[in-house]
């Protein structure tokens, strides 16, 4: 594959990525902390992307950074992937993120954010963990006024939750994500504008991540 070829295709595969998620170029930019003209120049193939470039448009395009990086040639560097599983790509961009920005005094881990889900799991089936997502989620996700996938997800995830039939067990795992998102100790401050709901993305990826290779099997509630 030529060069040229090989930018007009990842130009292309953005573009109609975009377009289908009614996206601009300026709110992506917004979501992924990238400036908003050196995306136009890799969408337009007049700038090379890095791999953390592709890694954090994926994370906000809702798709494999593998097709990303495959439009953009690195084809040969990749594996085969499951659904929410490259997590850690993402944890990469997160931390060159911060460190650019100097917002917070302290690293992003993973496991920081494993752990208040874990936190979360058992408080999603209290009645008062319950009365948090049912009320205060709605009124969350009006307030922060966004859109795309991480969006996207996460009301799928509270339709899941209030569905009759969903497990209790599944039902703590998504509520997890929920009461991630709805309560303030999140790993990265939401104020930290616009990197603040990065660490809530990471939560949705590893609770879809663990809802798929799991399949939560207990009996409905």
């Amino acid at each position: 594959m030529t060069d040229e070829h090989r930018d007009n295709l990842l130009g292309e595969t953005l573009i109609a990525l975009l377009k289908a998620r009614s996206l601009s170029m300026r709110k992506l930019s917004t979501l992924s902390g990238i400036d908003t003209a050196t995306i136009s120049r890799i969408v337009n193939g007049k700038q090379k992307p890095k791999a953390s470039h592709l890694e954090r448009f994926a994370m906000h395009l809702g798709v494999p950074a593998s097709k990303l990086l495959q439009a953009a040639g690195f084809g040969s560097m990749m594996q085969e992937e499951q659904p929410y599983t490259n997590i850690q790509a993402t944890i990469a961009s997160i931390t060159e993120i911060l460190q650019a920005s100097k917002l917070i005094g302290h690293p992003f881990r993973l496991e920081d954010v494993e752990q208040e889900l874990s936190k979360y799991e058992p408080y999603a089936l209290t009645e008062e963990g319950q009365r948090i997502i049912l009320n205060d989620f709605p009124m969350k996700l009006a307030s922060i006024n966004g859109a795309g996938p991480f969006i996207e997800e996460l009301k799928r995830l509270y339709e899941q939750f209030c569905a009759d039939e969903v497990t209790l067990e599944k039902r703590a795992i998504i509520g997890s994500a929920l009461l991630y998102f709805v309560l303030s100790a999140d790993v990265i401050p939401d104020y930290v504008f616009p990197i603040g709901y990065l660490d809530d993305a990471i939560a949705v990826q590893l609770v879809l991540a663990r809802l798929y290779r799991d399949g939560a099997h207990d009996q409905p509630v």
